[in-house]
């Protein structure tokens, strides 16, 4: 076991995954010789080589595109989207051609394809490097969309993806990466976070993708979360006193329902968390699931904390996230009704 930031668990992933099957090719913009813009791929061009780990042009739409190709001769491509809010170009292969091919084809081809893309905010990138786009893959058959919220899942659930032979959205929320919210670019309420850091296997292992995860066992209230936001949501358990049961998803699609529908049938009431705007965001598909399949066992109607449905300046950044106290009223609310 080691002490690894997301960055490094991501970076582990990768390296494991190469080293055990000379099918997997890594690129992306600035993923080479610079090492990616977060530096995910450092070091991986000098070990592996230029034709495992290489530049692309500036260019998502060529990035994907050859990827499926690849896909389809028989290589594993693990490519990286600088920032999720650059995905747009390459989002009619994304949807039309990865996710089709199995299907198009009769399963005479997979595509065995895996796109990294940094997701959220936390770098003060406002309206155009802070996007949160994952109801926009959930909604696509033929694509498994990923959000780890820790390194001991991020290194787990991206080798799992690597091996997948269908196409894996995953995406790595920024203010994970590095270490703790230490306040230094946030506003005073940003004691948000348990250290994001964790002890890793150094090894090959996998976490299975459709497996939700407890983050915290409790009682009165479920609370969905994914990424960035279960952190937030232990935080304003913690400091409500609530006995909230805090459900780490980790995948979207495949969604571990069992564990969700266990665990609000156990507690009667449910709050949903995400980072995303409201409308149209994933958090809807979640109560919408929980209101068919918890109806008699529901206490309270189902809550939602989310971002706003409005685009935001960059200086509104630490305004837009859902911060413990949102979910803090959320929780005291629901528990009332």
């Amino acid at each position: 076991m080691a002490q690894m930031s997301m960055i490094e668990a991501i970076r582990s992933a990768m390296d494991i995954a190469m080293g055990r099957d000379e099918d997997v090719v890594v690129y992306g913009e600035d993923v080479g010789y610079f090492g990616g813009v977060f530096r995910c791929t450092q070091g991986l061009q000098q070990k592996y080589g230029k034709t495992r780990c290489f530049d692309a042009p500036i260019s998502e739409s060529g990035i994907v595109g050859t990827a499926i190709g690849m896909a389809a001769y028989g290589l594993k491509p693990c490519v990286e989207i600088q920032f999720a809010d650059y995905m747009y170009p390459a989002y009619d292969q994304i949807t039309q051609e990865a996710a089709r091919i199995r299907y198009r084809s009769n399963g005479q081809f997979t595509c065995p394809i895996v796109i990294r893309m940094p997701t959220g905010g936390g770098i003060f990138g406002g309206q155009t490097h802070s996007q949160s786009p994952e109801a926009l893959f959930t909604h696509v058959a033929g694509l498994k969309t990923v959000v780890p919220s820790n390194p001991y899942d991020a290194k787990g659930l991206l080798i799992a993806a690597i091996e997948d032979p269908d196409p894996v959205i995953f995406l790595e929320p920024k203010r994970l990466y590095n270490g703790p919210f230490d306040g230094h670019h946030e506003r005073p309420v940003v004691s948000w976070a348990k250290h994001p850091a964790g002890d890793v296997p150094d090894g090959h292992y996998t976490v299975p993708l459709g497996k939700a995860a407890l983050a915290r066992a409790g009682s009165a209230i479920t609370v969905l979360a994914y990424g960035t936001m279960v952190h937030v949501a232990l935080a304003a358990a913690q400091e409500t006193g609530i006995d909230a049961e805090v459900v780490d998803l980790r995948t979207l699609v495949p969604l571990d329902l069992d564990t969700i529908v266990a665990s609000v049938a156990k507690t009667g009431r449910c709050v949903v968390v995400h980072e995303a705007t409201l409308t149209s965001g994933f958090g809807g598909e979640l109560a919408a699931l929980v209101q068919e399949h918890c109806f008699y066992h529901l206490e309270a109607p189902v809550a939602r904390v989310a971002g706003w449905d409005t685009p935001y300046p960059h200086a509104q950044e630490w305004d837009y996230f859902p911060g413990p106290a949102r979910v803090a009223r959320a929780l005291a609310e629901t528990m009332e009704g």
